[in-house]
């Protein structure tokens, strides 16, 4: 049984949303909850929360365990390598990791758990979401690959890895993945795009008379 572990990159600074994105609501709890959530119900273990930038702040949020980033300025390069460090740690024998980030607010277990079963139906070391016409996170890293996640530093991330490596890549549809939230607007579309939602759902409900 393969031990697939996973990485949330929570140390940024948010500076475009002016306070920290991933304390942000969204359907009753904070995105870095409903990350962690979703990364422990699709069985991933250990769950690693990388923090750096408003570290105090995220940390009182993280259930799961946390490593800090005291070079987070530098990039989520910085980040990844930190986070990946660190489970290995925790977990000697782990297979892969996952990738995941907080402010893809449609991300759910399921997007996470096609991950892991794509993964072991191609025996690809990278699996990437597929979403408006590119590749990127969430992504499931095998083990021969943590030394170039390792190596990672600055701004290039994960992306650098799949992008230089498609022949090793299998890819995975994340419909919702194109929806990330950076600034304050992007987060108002979000909340009224879901109570429009919502409300369509009710009103398309069947009434049940009594």
């Amino acid at each position: 049984m393969q031990k697939i572990g996973a990485v949330i990159l929570a140390a940024g600074r948010s500076s475009r949303f002016g306070s920290p994105k991933q304390l942000a609501q969204f359907r009753e709890k904070t995105f870095l909850q409903r990350v962690v959530d979703a990364a422990q119900e699709a069985d991933c273990s250990p769950v690693v929360v990388v923090i750096g930038s408003n570290a105090a702040r995220v940390s009182r949020e993280a259930t799961m365990p946390i490593v800090e980033n005291k070079n987070w300025r530098k990039g989520i390069g910085s980040s990844i390598r930190v986070g990946v460090e660190y489970l290995i740690g925790l977990e000697p024998g782990i297979s892969a990791v996952v990738l995941l980030v907080c402010d893809q607010p449609l991300l759910d277990a399921e997007v996470i758990a096609n991950l892991r079963v794509l993964h072991q139906e191609t025996g690809k070391g990278i699996v990437a979401s597929t979403y408006a016409d590119t590749l990127g996170v969430p992504a499931l890293f095998a083990r021969d690959v943590f030394p170039e996640l390792l190596a990672l530093s600055g701004e290039k991330g994960a992306k650098k890895i799949i992008l230089a490596n498609q022949e090793r890549v299998a890819k995975s549809p994340f419909p919702g993945g194109h929806l990330d939230i950076d600034t304050p607007a992007d987060y108002e579309n979000l909340m009224r795009e879901t109570r429009l939602l919502s409300k369509r759902r009710r009103e398309a409900a069947p009434r049940i008379r009594v």
